[in-house]
Parts: structure tokens; C-alpha cells; sequence
């Protein structure tokens, strides 16, 4: 008898999908000063800016050059596709302890990624100034490199991490 998909692993895909067609069809035209300024543009509401403000103050993130970040993420992940990010967000899910064991069951872990603005994507995904959402996390270095089945993420500079639900998550942008 197939095995059935539960239902947590069904919202997942589901909204993976469906930012995955949200993102290709309404992403913004960020300002390319966007990143490294304090005057930051955000997209959405007043409560998506708060939400995005909120969270601990993260000790991860690196200050290296560009091209040593590029060296470090081709070492370490050969030629995978990644893009250096500022003003990013770790968001580790809060939901029920078995949803979460079924997502660490089949090797990731609960946290995903938000940055408002992405500095360079190498496959040309994203723009310079944009955002972006990662999908379920399946390594993190501890430091700055951020993976997940698709893409390393450089975490540039400070950043924030804050525990949220998948509504919430799902809901940025």
C-alpha cells in the first residue's frame, strides 16, 4: 500500500508551491542601495516591517569580501547554486514536536531563511536588492552558510533569528 503524505509535510509543499509562484510573479523593484543602509525600503505592510525588526540579535553572519565569501561556499558546496544576503531573518518553526520529528526524519532541519535583500544570486534568481525565502534548512554551518536542497545562502553581516509559525512564515511577502 503507498504511503500516505501526513498532513504537515501536504502544507509544506503546498506552501512551498505557492510562494514559489508568488515570488516569480510579484517581486518587488527593490531600490539596489537597499542593502548596507539604514533607511532599508520594505516591501508589504507596517506589521510585516515589525515582524521583520523583531527576533534576537544573531551571532552569525561573516564580514569577508565577496569573493572570499564565493571561495569559501565553492570549498565547501563545489558548484551549488548560493546568493550572499544582508538583513536576513532565521526563523526556527514553532510547531508540534511531531511535525518537527518528521521533518528532522527526513534530513532537515526546522528553520528556514529570510533575507530583504539579496547582494548577488550566482544561477540570476533573485535581483541585487531583493528578497527572498529559503525552504526547509538542510545544513547550517553555525556560522554563516545556511543550505537547503537547492541553494547555500551566505549570511552577511548581522542578522536576527526569532521562532514563528508556518502561517507567519509563509505569510512574508
Amino acid at each position: 500500500m503507498p504511503r500516505l503524505i501526513d498532513p504537515i509535510q501536504m502544507y509544506i509543499v503546498i506552501a512551498m508551491g505557492f510562494a514559489a509562484s508568488l515570488r516569480q510573479s510579484t517581486r518587488a523593484p527593490h531600490a539596489e542601495f537597499c542593502c548596507r543602509h539604514e533607511d532599508h525600503q520594505f516591501m508589504g505592510n507596517s506589521s510585516e516591517q515589525e515582524l521583520l525588526r523583531e527576533g534576537e540579535i544573531s551571532s552569525f553572519g561573516i564580514e569577508l569580501p565577496q569573493a572570499e565569501i564565493e571561495a569559501l561556499v565553492a570549498d565547501r558546496f563545489g558548484r551549488k547554486p548560493y546568493c550572499l544576503v544582508e538583513d536576513w531573518l532565521i526563523f526556527h518553526v514553532d510547531e508540534p514536536p511531531e511535525s518537527l520529528a518528521r521533518v528532522r526524519a527526513i534530513g532537515l532541519q526546522t528553520m528556514f531563511l529570510y533575507s530583504h535583500c539579496v547582494t548577488y544570486d550566482s544561477q540570476g534568481r533573485f535581483p541585487p536588492g531583493g528578497w527572498v525565502r529559503s525552504t526547509l534548512c538542510k545544513s547550517f554551518d553555525g556560522v554563516c552558510l545556511f543550505e537547503t536542497r537547492n541553494t547555500v545562502y551566505a549570511l552577511v553581516g548581522k542578522g536576527r533569528e526569532m521562532t514563528a509559525s508556518l502561517k507567519t512564515i509563509f505569510g512574508l511577502c
